[in-house]
């Protein structure tokens, strides 16, 4: 029995992530053909309207929104609409929240993110996993940092969260991995790892 469920477990941990995708990408394409499709079809005629064509203007939106944030004018309006939302009680832990695990999953983790670091623990022979946040601290509180810290953020596995901790240079050691597979190593607890990883 024990071997039955096993052989399921394993079978099921390899098919999951592709179902969840699938999932997900099918869920995101029927929105988008069910109220762009809808929309299309209310003021194209019949015989000008092809299935999918909600799922094409979805992806033209996105590109085009992209392309538009670009400008200076465009993008400070978005930050100011993103600093409205940010003072909306539930609403700024609900953006917030989505906004920062898009930005990892798109690859702006470099734009949030400096070097992938060990950090070694006082009093402990344990090191963990952290990215580098902040290495100036000019114009904060004294009591914050100076020139030899760093603002150093630590995930938690399989959780949205983390602590950051305010680290002296020396305990701080820089990681050859990239920030990606650093933060994917991070987020799985060390389970996801290339096999090339010195870590892994």
């Amino acid at each position: 029995m024990r071997k039955i469920s096993r052989t399921f477990l394993t079978g099921l941990a390899a098919i999951l992530p592709a179902m969840v995708t699938l999932a997900l990408l099918w869920w995101l394409g029927s929105t988008a053909e069910q109220v762009l499709g809808g929309m299309l079809q209310a003021v194209l005629p019949d015989l000008l309207y092809v299935p999918g064509m909600g799922i094409a203007a979805g992806v033209g939106l996105v590109f085009a929104a992209g392309v538009l944030l670009q400008a200076y004018l465009v993008r400070w309006l978005f930050n100011w609409l993103e600093g409205l939302m940010q003072r909306i009680p539930v609403v700024k832990t609900i953006h917030g929240t989505v906004r920062d695990v898009t930005r990892l999953v798109s690859g702006d983790i470099h734009q949030q993110f400096g070097q992938a670091v060990l950090v070694t623990l006082p009093e402990l022979e344990a090191r963990v996993i952290g990215f580098v946040t902040r290495e100036d601290f000019e114009g904060l509180p004294d009591s914050l940092g100076g020139a030899e810290t760093l603002a150093v953020y630590l995930p938690m596995s399989y959780q949205i969260g983390g602590y950051t901790l305010m680290l002296p240079r020396d305990r701080v050691e820089p990681l050859e991995l990239s920030l990606e597979d650093a933060m994917r190593y991070a987020l799985t607890a060390g389970v996801s790892a290339r096999k090339d990883d010195p870590g892994a």
